[in-house]
């Protein structure tokens, strides 16, 4: 059998051993304490499930513009100018089966053979492989903790080639929860600009940010950058509705009409019912959005203090729902976390496969009872090594 070699080049989701693992030991009656979760552990909103229920009574069960609904895409636009001071025309939005599935649809637009896609290191695990399904080349750009894993604009400056065509930003970020404040961004917009370089922001965890006074999108800045920048948010963090995979990116309107024409022929359209969810969750006020917010804060904070009783070093998040831990004195994170996993029953994920060996993700999006319990057997497992 004959397969594509693009396929054949992809690396395997660094967080499948792990899960699996969790998984398997869960069925034989263990007790996992789940620090891998990439979702929010609440329920999605009634109000946004009754949505649902009544778009499907309603008869909304059919086909929609592969983009996404006229009046989805009006309310994304209103949110896009009230919490991001951007101005996106209807024509210039695209709905998507998540936010995974935008940023794949844009950087399959944008990068072509030959092509260097820009990404800091650490990153989420699934833009390298996105990258190189479009035939690009990722080309990393180091972080360190000392610098909070954001880049500079020297290392910026420095890893631009002639064959640069995109940078992608995610802030806050997954793994590590950092988020770029304003000067960082424009310092990094008049770089990009200069070099004529595309932007995809990645801001799915944009609701969910921590002692930050304000949330900056890099598009928001000037006319030069909007004019260069794909961003990209989504209703699954936020609202908790990972599974109803609803995503959304704003553009110049080039980019965002060959992003149409490949929806077109990748996927019919978003769920139906599901873009009748999220329209209603992106019309309503934010109060249990906030109360999920605060309670994640409220987890960060208890994890930390947990952390720094066990002397586990570690950026402090600004957003997002992880913690990015320091376990290089252990060795190997990954035979770090599968001994983790299999002695004292705590899943969390190796940083490997977000290019950082020896670093751990821990997931808050658990109970404060859980992260005790987790932090606890973590503690007691390295004082036995």
């Amino acid at each position: 059998m004959k397969i594509n070699q693009r396929i054949k080049m992809l690396s395997p989701s660094s967080t499948l051993a792990i899960t699996a693992r969790a998984k398997e030991l869960k069925a034989q009656g263990a007790d996992i304490v789940n620090f891998a979760a990439g979702e929010p552990d609440f329920n999605t909103p009634v109000y946004i499930q009754e949505a649902g229920i009544e778009a499907i009574r309603n008869g909304q069960t059919r086909y929609t513009p592969s983009v996404g609904t006229v009046d989805l895409r009006k309310q994304i636009a209103l949110k896009f100018k009230r919490d991001n001071n951007i101005d996106y025309d209807v024509n210039q939005l695209a709905v998507s089966c998540g936010a995974k599935h935008s940023l794949y649809c844009a950087i399959q637009v944008l990068a072509d053979e030959g092509d260097e896609v820009l990404i800091p290191s650490p990153f989420w695990v699934s833009y390298p492989e996105m990258v190189k399904l479009a035939g690009a080349t990722p080309k990393y750009i180091q972080t360190t903790a000392d610098r909070d894993f954001k880049i500079t604009p020297d290392q910026l400056e420095k890893a631009i080639t002639d064959k640069t065509r995109i940078l992608i930003l995610n802030s806050p970020s997954n793994p590590t929860g950092s988020v770029y404040g304003k000067n960082e961004l424009e310092k990094i917009a008049e770089i990009c600009v200069a070099k004529d370089i595309m932007v995809i922001s990645d801001e799915i965890y944009e609701k969910l940010i921590y002692d930050v006074s304000e949330y900056i999108s890099i598009a928001s800045l000037n006319k030069e950058i909007y004019d260069r920048t794909i961003t990209v948010n989504g209703v699954s963090k936020a609202y908790a509705m990972t599974g109803w995979r609803i995503g959304y990116a704003g553009g110049p309107k080039l980019a965002m009409d060959y992003l149409k024409n490949f929806q077109d022929h990748t996927t019919s359209n978003p769920s139906s019912i599901s873009q009748a969810a999220a329209l209603k969750a992106l019309q309503s006020p934010e109060d249990e959005i906030m109360l999920m917010r605060d309670e994640f804060k409220s987890r960060r904070d208890l994890m930390m203090t947990l952390l720094d009783d066990i002397h586990i070093s570690y950026v402090r998040p600004q957003g997002a729902f992880y913690m990015f831990c320091d376990l290089s004195f252990l060795g190997d994170s990954n035979k770090t976390a599968q001994a983790i996993l299999n002695d004292v029953n705590v899943a969390l994920i190796p940083g490997d496969g977000f290019g950082a060996p020896g670093y751990v993700r821990l997931s808050f999006a658990t109970s404060k009872e859980r992260i005790r319990e987790g932090i606890k057997r973590i503690s007691s497992w390295i004082s036995r090594r």
